[in-house]
């Protein structure tokens, strides 16, 4: 018997090795995918500013990447990486967590009529137009930023649009075509005194597809990410659940960057410092049961789904639509500290899809 059994089991083990290695099993929340997809889109005939009823009913309802993108990964088990705490440090470990009211964004039919514009800074590593950019397209800060300022009252769109107030700044904007999932962004878009539309830089991303920026393009973020997956939106905290990760901003970042990113922003080297791209995640034990509702909903995503690199700014800065029905969570969030992330890698053996 023993002389039988043996052979057989070392067939199985040359079989066994014979075998590739299965990949790590690394996948987004099915309960997620399951709501957004029983949800019906609502028919888009007209732009739609962020700041609705409507759009929170289209934005529900719309997939933003497939399921195994890396904005949607569940990373709430990802090991910690081996320099953790001095990245954290780099940063600034007793700095608090930030947000800012900052990107707001445009939801148009898929009928909009596309224009050309002006490019002044980045035209090599922009997409190519025409862009489907309507008239009511909004600027970074708009609304919030100008209807919570005393000094700022009275201020329109129209002139935040041509800059009337010379804030200058990244002026990024974002139009969302929800029916055809394609992203649109602009790094410092201005109307001119024309009327006509320029911007430094224009990249636009296909919402059904996991394909990156060309290696070592920008887009309207330094790292070359989108900024629209990352918003903490008002429909979510609603919900319950920022389901997605989101965006960060650091002071200081490397030479560096690592996937999702594409572009690098710094000419420091020193290995303490994050990459592009480098993935930070609410620590498990933080507990965040005292926070508001809405807080609660943002904490609860960066310990599922953690938080880019995706510019130099504020340290620890997140970006949270400019919505006035998101109440202010200014003192809430900060709160926490740099000490109560760390950063996350991928389990060994992972290769994401290109």
């Amino acid at each position: 018997m023993r002389l039988l059994v043996i052979p057989a089991l070392l067939a199985g083990v040359v079989a066994a090795a014979a075998q590739p290695p299965k990949k790590p099993v690394v996948s987004g929340d099915p309960a997620r995918l399951e709501r957004i997809r029983a949800a019906k889109m609502p028919t888009i005939d007209r732009p739609v500013s962020f700041d609705t009823p409507e759009a929170d009913a289209i934005l529900s309802a719309l997939e933003v990447f497939p399921p195994d993108n890396p904005w949607n990964l569940v990373v709430e088990d990802w090991p910690v990486h081996p320099n953790s705490q001095k990245i954290v440090a780099s940063v600034g470990a007793g700095k608090p967590l930030r947000y800012n009211p900052d990107m707001g964004f445009v939801l148009v039919p898929p009928d909009q009529m596309k224009i050309d514009l002006k490019l002044v800074s980045y035209p090599d590593e922009s997409d190519k137009g025409p862009y489907p950019l309507p008239p009511s397209v909004p600027i970074e800060g708009w609304p919030v930023n100008y209807t919570r300022n005393p000094k700022l009252k009275g201020t329109t769109l129209d002139d935040v649009q041509r800059d009337k107030l010379n804030e200058n700044g990244d002026r990024h904007a974002i139009v969302v075509d929800p029916t055809n999932r394609m992203l649109y962004e602009f790094y410092q878009l201005k109307k001119t005194g024309t009327g006509d539309w320029q911007a430094a830089c224009a990249a636009i991303f296909d919402l059904k597809s996991n394909k990156l920026r060309p290696d070592g393009w920008t887009s309207s973020d330094a790292a070359g990410l989108p900024i629209f997956p990352a918003v903490v939106r008002y429909d979510e905290l609603k919900r319950g659940m920022v389901d997605h990760a989101m965006r960060v901003t650091v002071v200081k970042t490397r030479r560096a960057y690592v996937h999702p990113a594409t572009h690098f922003a710094s000419r420091q080297t020193d290995e303490n410092l994050p990459r592009m791209g480098e993935r930070f995640r609410l620590r498990q034990d933080v507990d965040v049961s005292k926070f508001s509702p809405e807080a609660q909903a943002i904490l609860k995503g960066l310990k599922k789904y953690g938080m880019f690199v995706a510019d130099n700014g504020i340290d620890w800065a997140i970006s949270c639509a400019p919505d006035p029905r998101i109440p202010v969570l200014h003192e809430e969030l900060r709160t926490l500290k740099g000490s109560d992330f760390e950063v996350v890698i991928p389990p060994a053996g992972y290769r994401p899809e290109k």
